[in-house]
């Protein structure tokens, strides 16, 4: 019984170690995009005029920097557009952009799981703690013939 109370203490140290780790990403991340100065566009589909500093806004202003990128492109990708083309450079620094944003959203989604995870961990490690109550003491059992 005492390995299911030392297996549950390591569960919820993991756990702790995980909801830490996940949150610090978050807010971290989401300093750094703060940092940035970047707010969403007015004419984006949603969040229009917000700070870019959380998952949502990042990925709004990455579908804004692409609708944008497209029309000066006249609907073109950076692969489509001859080499030659100036506006390969525009399509180039569009997507480098809109990769970084949704590298971010990606950090946010990795971040979330990991604190969720952390709190499974938790929660399962305060039930195998729990079994030994639950169980009662091995020691004390009576076998009935």
């Amino acid at each position: 019984m005492r390995t299911s109370r030392t297996m549950g203490t390591l569960l919820i140290v993991l756990g702790l170690i995980f909801i830490i780790a996940g949150g610090a990403t978050y807010v971290m991340v989401s300093q750094e995009l703060k940092n940035a100065n970047v707010t969403v566009a007015d004419d984006a589909d949603f969040l229009a005029g917000d700070t870019v500093d959380g998952p949502f806004s990042a990925y709004s202003q990455a579908m804004i920097i692409d609708k944008h990128a497209l029309e000066s492109t006249g609907g073109k990708t950076y692969a489509e557009l001859d080499r030659e083309d100036p506006l390969r450079a525009t399509a180039m620094n569009a997507s480098f952009l809109r990769a970084s944003l949704f590298t971010s959203v990606v950090s946010f989604g990795v971040a979330t799981m990991a604190m969720g995870v952390g709190l499974a961990f938790i929660l399962g490690g305060v039930g195998l703690r729990a079994v030994p109550a639950a169980v009662g003491d091995p020691d004390r059992r009576r076998v009935d013939a």
